[in-house]
């Protein structure tokens, strides 16, 4: 419909300006207001990392984020010591499909383990998460994948390809 691709497109608009500045995205301040993106901070787009945005309020925030952080190492097969995860929830202004029932949009970011295997396992483990300390439908999650080259992701003061 058109309602749901005007979302999309405007939520493919929102990744591509994380992907394009992930540290510059600012909130703003005040009554009613609402976050434009939590996570701000240089921690978030590690390898592997996942940025999350549900309009719920978690059931046990912290062990959704512990679960979240185990189930990105399995499914990557990447050492957790790596992961990165931030988790807004909440989140107000949110809607999927032209409506505010209960949803979540992600962006899972990881130099190299992306692949249509790795995605499907990933997507069933946050989508079970997602409806075990939310009550967010599976059919009402998007995850969005991408493989970031080597010298695209920082950490501890280099780059991961030197």
């Amino acid at each position: 419909s058109t309602k749901m691709r005007t979302a999309l497109l405007a939520c493919l608009a929102s990744t591509e300006a994380l992907l394009i500045s992930p540290f510059r995205v600012t909130s703003s301040a005040g009554r009613g207001s609402v976050k434009a993106a939590a996570c701000d901070s240089e921690a978030n787009n590690g390898d592997p990392s996942l940025i999350l945005t549900t309009n719920v309020a978690l059931s046990d925030k912290a062990a959704f984020v512990k679960a979240c952080s185990a189930a990105i190492a399995t499914s990557l097969s990447k050492p957790e010591a790596y992961v990165a995860v931030c988790v807004t929830d909440g989140h107000e202004a949110m809607s999927f499909g032209g409506s505010t029932d209960p949803c979540a949009l992600g962006c899972v970011y990881s130099i190299g383990a992306i692949n249509q295997e790795n995605n499907g396992a990933l997507t069933k483990a946050i989508s079970d998460l997602l409806a075990a300390h939310g009550a967010v439908p599976a059919d009402r999650v998007y995850l969005n994948f991408f493989d970031v080259p080597r010298a695209n992701c920082g950490w501890s003061g280099r780059t991961f390809a030197g």
